[in-house]
């Protein structure tokens, strides 16, 4: 399977030509036969635009959403939108199950070549270390899989690479690819290389970090999206200016590395 990483510019707030961007990256990923493209985390808003989530929050089927649909339709191709600010409200009216019955969240969408909605995670670790996303978001619960192209495939969301019990639980479901859009911002560049690589290493399972560029009075994503094998060992991966990041990835590769470094079998969860 082809994975493809689109390492956009996001500018602060502006909805329109940042989800143009994401559609023209997700054509040009189908141009070199990807089988799934990922966004990064708030693609759309931008993450530190703080004051725009309320503004800018959507529903499932919402614009943004919408466009990545038709997108991935157009282009015979499934996509993560990886992530937007979903209006949960919205949602809670839809019957959809939400942590909360107002209020905002970080998420992120699975949609299968057929548009087809697979998968819907909300953030878990909303972050707080020099950031509102703790005051202006409700945190997600549910953890879902999707099995796409012989991968059982797991979503979680930038803060989320520190949490490694959270990677844990997605091994137990039988994940064997997690995909982490993210807005990791200097000068954190050591935990970005670290943490994706880990979690590949401790869980024998492929990591794709898709994160994007762009200044937002004063923080910066640093870029840098990349794909890790089973060993921790980078397949693909970019600088700080947008690009599109490319993989082949099989499934196989999981159970070989399982199989020759059995470490998971030997984890002792009992308590004492």
């Amino acid at each position: 399977m082809k994975l493809a990483l689109a390492q956009l510019e996001i500018e602060p707030a502006k909805v329109a030509e940042n989800v143009e961007r994401a559609v023209e990256a997700i054509g040009r990923a189908a141009e070199r036969d990807a089988d799934l493209v990922v966004l990064p985390e708030l693609f759309n808003v931008g993450y530190f635009a703080f004051d725009s989530y309320a503004r800018n929050a959507e529903a499932l089927d919402g614009e943004t959403l919408s466009a990545v649909r038709e997108a991935a339709v157009e282009h015979g191709v499934a996509v993560l939108a990886g992530s937007v600010v979903e209006d949960l409200a919205t949602s809670a009216a839809d019957g959809l199950a939400v942590p909360a019955e107002e209020g905002l969240a970080n998420t992120a969408v699975f949609f299968d070549r057929d548009g087809e909605r697979r998968a819907v995670y909300r953030k878990h670790h909303l972050f707080g270390y020099g950031s509102a996303e703790q005051d202006l978001l409700e945190p997600g619960e549910n953890l879902p899989t999707v099995e796409f192209e012989g991968f059982t495939v797991g979503i979680t969301t930038c803060y989320d690479l520190r949490f490694p019990e959270l990677y844990r639980r997605l091994v137990d479901d039988g994940v064997t690819l997690a995909l982490v859009p993210s807005a990791w911002p200097y000068p954190r560049v050591e935990h970005w290389e670290l943490f994706p690589r880990t979690r590949a290493v401790e869980n024998l399972l492929y990591v794709a970090a898709a994160n994007g560029v762009g200044t937002f009075d004063g923080d910066e994503l640093l870029g840098r999206s990349t794909v890790y094998d089973p060993w921790g060992t980078t397949l693909a991966s970019s600088g700080d200016d947008a690009a599109l990041v490319t993989a082949e990835i099989e499934p196989e590769q999981v159970e070989r590395v399982r199989e020759e470094f059995p470490a998971l079998a030997d984890r002792r969860t009992a308590s004492r």
